[in-house]
């Protein structure tokens, strides 16, 4: 099995997510691709973040009817800060696979910072979603040494939006449709999400 997780805070999730998460499946020939909102981001702060049965429930909505997603609170539910490495390493326990972590350009640069990045590379590759005004040369060239056999490239459209950005939407009661599922902004609407941003 060829399968790919794609970790984040997901606050709120977008299409943006779903469309890295499609270019993932095509380019990387995934058999399935997991989304894990994470219950903790160690690099982020927790001020404002949103409870994380909200996040799982409008990632949930997010993938309605993609037959090669799917989620896992395995973060959410093992507690603490949510840390990669472990993430990877209780999957390959529990589901032995060929497996992919997919990250963005920006993530990649801070990759030797995170928490036991050499044993991650061992427990998977690293995906990388690129896009414009970036190009692949430009991320691989300031890639450190110790990462180079491990990394492979998504290559993808310039993303317009990000939740940050959709979070002060919504709380300006300004339009988010071009961003969003109607699952998820139906989601957004019963559950009052994002008023007090």
């Amino acid at each position: 099995m060829r399968i790919g997780i794609l970790g984040g805070t997901f606050d709120p999730p977008h299409t943006g997510h779903l469309s890295l998460g499609q270019a993932a499946i095509e380019q990387l020939e995934l058999d399935e691709l997991i989304f894990i909102p994470a219950n903790r981001n160690p690099l982020k702060g927790t001020k404002n973040e949103t409870a994380a049965k909200h996040r799982l429930a409008m990632v949930e909505k997010l993938i309605t009817g993609q037959p090669q997603m799917a989620y896992s609170d395995m973060e959410i539910t093992r507690g603490g800060p949510s840390y990669t490495v472990d993430t990877m390493s209780e999957l390959q326990m529990v589901r032995p696979a060929d497996y992919w972590f997919i990250m963005g350009a920006d993530a990649l640069r801070g990759l030797a910072s995170w928490k036991s990045p050499n044993r991650l590379t061992r427990l998977c590759r690293i995906a990388v979603a690129v896009r414009p005004p970036l190009i692949v040369a430009d991320v691989l060239v300031k890639l450190p040494e110790e990462f180079k056999g491990h990394v492979d490239i998504i290559e993808m459209p310039a993303l317009d939006i990000s939740s940050t950005e959709l979070r002060n939407r919504i709380h300006n009661g300004q339009n988010i449709n071009p961003w969003m599922t109607t699952e998820v902004r139906q989601y957004i609407q019963t559950h009052k999400l994002y008023r007090n941003v």
